[in-house]
């Protein structure tokens, strides 16, 4: 009787006064929906942590949208190592220090197995191809796929790629005295990164590389694989958090993540194409895809084969080429370093030797330091793919449900002060000091980054070649600072602003000789 007389009330308003009522319809419903969402925002945090202020709907967004990894940093000093931020409706537990990140990642490994779900890079930019190893959730076919990974990135299978990192890297110190014209002109090194980093991924998972950085693949895998990395991250994308803006079909994060995902099935399908004809031919070279689909045991389909080759292709074009980009840009900067360099290299190679051994095994103790600091202080994803929770978790007798999203600020752990003096300077000897220290670019726990070994071995003959062919002269002016020198404040990977070098041989006639008879034994 109640409703039927508030109905009638309400529909005599609105004929009497239409624009009116209508005027308050506009109102209501929008502060009804605001202030319903603030109720499901607030019984959604996490009990017993604190953290910062938030604004309505968006939540944190607005204040991590710029140096994320960086803000939160900032947050720990008066929230502690833990606490909990809200983007959107989604409540997240950050972790910033190398003592919480331990009892965390590291004491609850299976509980965090798994990644939380996104709507743009999950739902609309990976429903064909599917996702990398990394950014998937945990399920049988997950592991089917680590474990596929695992034997492909295991010690003794990298072994077997040496032929290959020795090309990648002879072609890459070979593109830096040609394109400098041994030494006479400043070269911007980023294409030359770029093209090591893709041919090496193309190579050992398809058993193709890319000789040369004007093939118009080249650009197009770059350019797409670029934009792919920005839709991973964790604040650039509000309809992730914000349900409500996946209804607007004129949504732009919608509209490019699709046309980045038909533009990368074109190059995948064409990848995993010209494999399957070349194994029907039998003239396949040794590879990944290959190893993993003649392998009867590992029992994958097409779409967890293309997850692996998804995974070191996404891996190297942002481990590799990002870190090579800075450690350029700062070694030009820092000939103490290069010099210090040198002379430990010369206790191994002569100047006479300027590509060095591609079997060493990283002999070199203070490039290996460099290598490990180069990591640390240029962290490459400052914060760690996200992790949800798959069981209860417990930390200092807070509770953090199944079903929660946490994240490692590998940056913050990077620099924390309780593991360092002197976390905000670039020293390579604190490696040699403390070579036990931890080290979080690559993640904690069950879901580190498999390709760790590979990274490293790869990224170590880059630096021993590079450095023993070239003293490294700055051509332009870079601020080679983590946080201010970033390209893009915004993205997932932190890149920094293009610049030039001078590679000026150390040896010119030894090198021109290196590189001819390198490319006579690797054309045989």
């Amino acid at each position: 009787m109640l409703l039927s007389t508030v109905t009638d009330s309400l529909t005599t308003q609105f004929l009497e006064h239409p624009l009116l009522s209508l005027f308050g319809l506009l109102v209501f419903l929008p502060l009804t929906y605001i202030l319903t969402n603030e109720y499901t925002r607030y019984t959604r945090r996490i009990k017993g942590f604190n953290g910062p202020t938030n604004w309505p709907l968006v939540g944190n967004i607005p204040d991590i949208k710029y140096n994320a990894a960086e803000k939160y940093r900032e947050w720990s000093k008066t929230f502690g190592a833990v606490y909990q931020i809200q983007l959107g409706n989604e409540p997240v537990v950050v972790v910033n220090s190398a003592e919480a990140a331990r009892k965390i990642f590291g004491g609850n490994s299976q509980a965090l197995s798994s990644r939380p779900v996104f709507w743009t890079f999950h739902k609309v930019l990976s429903n064909t191809a599917g996702t990398t190893i990394g950014t998937s959730p945990f399920n049988d076919s997950l592991k089917r796929r680590r474990k596929g990974a695992a034997s492909a990135l295991n010690k003794p299978s990298i072994a077997t790629y040496i032929d290959h990192l020795d090309l990648e890297t002879k072609d890459f110190v070979k593109d830096g005295f040609e394109s400098g014209k041994a030494g006479t002109v400043g070269v911007d090194p980023m294409p030359m990164i770029e093209r090591l980093s893709l041919s090496l991924a193309l190579t050992l998972n398809w058993g193709t590389r890319m000789g040369s950085r004007h093939d118009p693949m080249f650009h197009e895998i770059c350019d797409v694989e670029a934009a792919i990395s920005k839709f991973r991250s964790t604040t650039g994308n509000l309809q992730d958090y914000i349900p409500v803006l996946r209804l607007n079909p004129l949504s732009g994060g919608t509209k490019a993540a699709k046309e980045y995902r038909q533009r990368r099935d074109v190059y995948l399908t064409k990848l995993n194409k010209d494999l399957d004809d070349r194994m029907e031919k039998g003239i396949h070279k040794p590879c990944i895809q290959a190893n993993i689909i003649q392998d009867k045991e590992a029992a994958l389909n097409k779409e967890e084969l293309t997850s692996i080759s998804l995974t070191m292709l996404s891996g190297g074009l942002d481990t590799i080429t990002t870190l090579v980009q800075w450690s350029v840009a700062l070694l030009a900067q820092r000939k103490d370093i290069q010099d210090k360099a040198i002379k430990e290299i010369r206790k191994l190679y002569s100047d006479e030797e300027p590509l060095a051994d591609a079997d060493d095994d990283q002999k070199c103790a203070y490039i290996v330091a460099l290598v490990r600091e180069c990591l640390r202080f240029y962290t490459v994803l400052r914060l760690a793919l996200p992790r949800a929770t798959v069981k209860d978790v417990m930390y200092e007798g807070k509770l953090i449900p199944a079903g929660s999203t946490i994240y490692l600020n590998a940056w913050a752990c990077n620099m924390d002060p309780q593991v360092w003096s002197d976390p905000d300077t670039f020293r390579p000897e604190r490696w040699l000091e403390q070579p036990d220290a931890p080290l979080f670019t690559y993640g904690l726990g069950y879901r580190m980054c498999a390709g760790s070994l590979l990274a490293n071995r790869e990224l170590y003959l880059v630096f021993l070649r590079m450095l023993n062919s070239f003293e490294i002269v700055q051509d332009s002016e870079v601020d080679v600072h983590p946080v201010r020198g970033s390209a893009d404040p915004t993205s997932l990977v932190t890149m920094c602003r293009h610049y030039k070098v001078v590679f000026k041989p150390r040896n010119e006639a030894a090198l021109r000789e290196a590189l001819r008879a390198a490319d006579e034994r690797l054309a045989d």
